[in-house]
């Protein structure tokens, strides 16, 4: 009689894929009308896969690995890191400007949308500058002696609602 092994190092991980030779069996067992833990006592294989295999044998017709359902990715880890240099060297360029760079250096195909998706990924993110308003040699005349005047303002002096904490030294 055999044991099943214990060995973690034997038994599948998350991210491994199951191989063709391991599925043949696995179907094979199911046809012989053998239960999904005998399976995967047998093969040394969690039930949970032995289980989603069946499952996907009965629907599908084939054990075959599908292709992923969503869409691959625009940008390669080599791109991304050229966007993030890019970034730290000027922040000030525009996305169609880094969408033209990047087409330039590496030969990405790259609409400026993509371009900030990225980047606000990344962590950068794009703000406009607060506005700050124009000081015309006008309102300097006009606010320097406002200013002079009211140079040795104290809190007592003009807020006297206010509680002033005293400091003694």
């Amino acid at each position: 009689m055999q044991t099943a092994s214990t060995n973690i190092g034997e038994r599948m991980g998350r991210s491994q894929e199951l191989s063709d030779s391991k599925r043949g069996p696995l179907i094979g067992g199911h046809l012989g009308n053998k239960s999904i833990r005998d399976i995967s006592w047998l093969l040394n294989i969690p039930r949970s896969t032995v289980s989603g295999i069946i499952t996907k044998w009965k629907q599908l017709g084939t054990t075959a690995t599908q292709p992923p359902s969503r869409r691959p990715r625009h940008m390669t880890g080599r791109g991304q890191r050229m966007l993030k240099r890019t970034v730290r060297r000027n922040h000030q360029l525009s996305a169609e400007s880094i969408a033209k760079d990047l087409q330039t250096w590496c030969g990405l195909q790259m609409s400026p949308t993509t371009v900030r998706r990225e980047l606000h990924g990344m962590g950068f993110h794009g703000r406009a500058a607060a506005s700050k308003p124009s000081i015309t040699k006008c309102n300097a005349k006009r606010r320097m002696p406002w200013c002079k005047a009211r140079r040795h303002w104290t809190l007592e002096r003009y807020l006297p609602d206010c509680i002033v904490p005293s400091v003694e030294f």
